[in-house]
């Protein structure tokens, strides 16, 4: 939310947004904002973060390509991120010396060319404001669009010469402002954090505004990109004044990868028209404008790829918010953003969110056959088997950078114990249904018992043949569950005393006939026993083949998951390296040897890293199936001792 601190007129638009998007039906919620809100406001040098906007990004589950605009106040950034929202108007027009734009703002529209994707435009306070006079701010705001974007727009005025690139300056500060790992041992591991900034950084689009100048070097015409390539070239020496010279151009050849690329604009108007640029038609812009401004919306849409963090992962609305709130508290905080961190916070709380939504798929799954309680041990068993595969599916698509394995091995711990309740349930409806079952088969031989029939003379064979044909009718009987035999066997033993009372008041029967009575009492009793621990066998037998065959499953999935998480690493690296390449090859062109063999060096290292990930596999996906291995056993261990407990009771 706002705070009453805020100037009136951004107090007042994060309000009015606020409202729209409380009255606008859930359904568009999701994807849908008719007008840009404030994400990161800058007040008195502050930056603090707009609630409402990060609950709006909660609500976007899917990826998001983010593009931020970042450059001098007064240069016309919002315009154009109007354009790529499809809009004449939206983020806020200036048209005095005055900035515009406080913080951050951010419009969340629908991709244009990609289906299930969110198009997040994030426009910035422009740099260099009188008004403010704090440059530290201004590097804050930089970096952010840095540390958020996929793509970040550079917007000048003029051509791009050397004052132009100077103004740039807040990109040499990042080397200071952005760390890769938690902990730096030594400034060489600095210096080596700084080369692989190209590994993490967003893809970099430099737009010139009211360019007059024709496109040519040396006499010679160039496109836009070789005329950026040209304003970025290194200068050869180690004088101060070249030094001074090198240093931002050095900076945005290694921290933004190659190909990096430019776009000149001519004005869009008269300069009478310029004032009111966002009422103004298409026909009365100037058509060259026109055509440029759609090459640039082109590009970005076609070209600027899904906001991934340090590892690869995909990011989508929901994470895109979490970023914000951890690199906004950690500049708050007066500490540096850190990838590593940034990424750890993040996997944490994705995780959690994982492990929650895969259980409830699974809960969700076993409510249909719990609903059918009893059934056999193949058929919960196999619906197990299902719905556990399922939640490891969707915990797969959610988690990441799950290195130990601690939250999947909580997934199955979970699973587990809501499995195991689930049994004792289905036991305990099957023992119901049997009880009930015999006490309605028995009914009318308790009545017999009652008026005396098996206490006369013959009585016990009259007993025992209506006990036998009760006993195979009780079998014949479907859908008892798993207790039929257990509650068959107790059932019997509790009528012993009563068949062991009519057998002796049966007058028919000598002293030698009771005795062999009673020996085959005790046979079909030890008989009843084995048939129900027979039962209890193939039970947990084919319990066990169907824990192998979901641990097998599970395995499998996160060999998968590993061997994507795994690509998306060196994907990193092969683009960093491919950048570096290009970037030798430049310094090879142009006579400067001890660049490129920096670079060589650069090169060299990540290959030898991109090598050494093959461990990959032995030092994390092994002990993590191990983990998850241990599960089986114990489950099974618990599934016994709660039989155990059973007995005792």
């Amino acid at each position: 939310m706002c705070h009453v601190s805020h100037p009136p007129e951004i107090l007042r638009d994060c309000q009015l947004h606020k409202q729209e998007e409380l009255q606008r039906p859930s359904m568009s919620k999701s994807r849908l904002m008719s007008s840009p809100v404030c994400l990161v406001e800058n007040v008195n040098g502050s930056l603090s973060i707009c609630k409402h906007a990060i609950e709006f990004l909660s609500r976007i589950n899917e990826p998001v390509v983010v593009v931020s605009v970042v450059g001098l106040y007064r240069t016309g950034k919002s315009y154009l991120m109007n354009r790529l929202a499809g809009q004449q108007s939206g983020f806020a027009l200036g048209n005095t010396i005055e900035s515009k734009t406080k913080g951050i703002w951010m419009w969340c529209v629908p991709h244009p060319n990609k289906e299930g994707h969110t198009l997040v435009l994030l426009d910035t306070e422009g740099l260099g404001d009188v008004a403010k006079g704090d440059s530290k701010n201004d590097g804050w705001i930089f970096c952010l669009a840095v540390l958020l974007s996929s793509t970040l727009v550079y917007n000048s005025r003029g051509t791009i010469d050397n004052t132009a690139v100077e103004k740039l300056h807040y990109v040499t500060e990042l080397a200071e402002q952005i760390k890769i790992r938690s902990t730096a041992a030594a400034d060489d591991e600095e210096e080596e954090e700084d080369c692989k900034f190209v590994q993490f950084f967003p893809s970099f689009t430099w737009i010139v505004r009211d360019f007059t100048l024709e496109l040519e070097i040396g006499g010679k015409s160039v496109t836009e990109d070789e005329y950026l390539e040209f304003a970025l070239q290194l200068k050869k020496g180690v004088s101060k004044k070249v030094s001074d010279y090198n240093l931002p151009r050095q900076c945005i050849r290694n921290y933004f990868p190659s190909p990096r690329k430019c776009f000149v604009f001519p004005s869009p108007a008269s300069p009478q028209n310029m004032t009111r640029l966002e009422s103004l038609q298409e026909q009365d812009l100037v058509p060259d404008f026109l055509k440029v401004t759609g090459r640039f919306c082109d590009h970005i849409f076609h070209n600027s790829v899904v906001k991934t963090v340090k590892g690869g992962h995909r990011v989508t609305g929901k994470l895109l918010g979490h970023l914000v709130e951890i690199y906004v508290d950690t500049i708050k905080s007066g500490k540096v953003p850190c990838l590593d961190n940034a990424v750890v916070a993040l996997a944490n709380l994705e995780n959690q969110t994982a492990v929650q939504e895969a259980l409830k798929a699974y809960q969700i799954g076993m409510e249909k056959v719990k609903n059918k309680f009893p059934v056999g041990v193949d058929d919960i068993s196999s619906e197990h088997q299902k719905f556990s595969s399922l939640a490891t599916t969707e915990f797969m698509k959610r988690s990441f950078k799950d290195e130990k394995g601690e939250y999947l091995k909580k997934l199955m711990e979970d699973i587990d114990m809501y499995y195991v309740g689930l049994l004792q349930e289905n036991e305990m409806a099957s023992e119901r249904k049997c009880r009930d079952l015999l006490k309605n088969l028995f009914s009318v031989m308790n009545k017999r018992l009652q008026d005396g029939e098996y206490s006369q003379s013959g009585g016990y064979e009259l007993y025992c043949r209506d006990r036998d044909a009760i006993v195979e009718q009780y079998r014949r009987e479907p859908n008892k569950g798993v207790s039929a035999e257990a509650v068959l066997n107790e059932f019997l033993k509790e009528r012993g005393p009563e068949t062991n009372s009519i057998l002796y008041m049966d007058t028919k029967l000598t002293e030698n006939d009771r005795k062999i009575e009673e020996q085959k009492q005790k046979n079909a009793l030890m008989k009843q026993k084995l048939k129900e621990e027979e039962e209890k066998h193939i039970e947990s037998e084919r319990m066990m083949q169907a824990e192998k065959e979901r641990q097998k499953d599970q395995m499998r999935q996160m060999q998968e998951k590993f061997n994507k998480e795994k690509e998306q690493q060196l994907q990193e690296m092969d683009r960093a390296i491919e950048s570096k390449l290009m970037e030798r090859e430049k310094m090879i062109k142009k006579d400067m040897k001890e660049k490129a063999d920096l670079l060589n060096e650069e090169i060299t290292n990540l290959k030898k890293e991109k090598e050494s990930s093959g461990g990959f596999m032995k030092d994390y996906v092994l002990p993590v199936l191990g983990a998850v291995a241990e599960i089986l056993p114990t489950f099974l261990n618990y599934r016994v001792l709660m039989k155990g407990l059973k007995k005792v009771k």
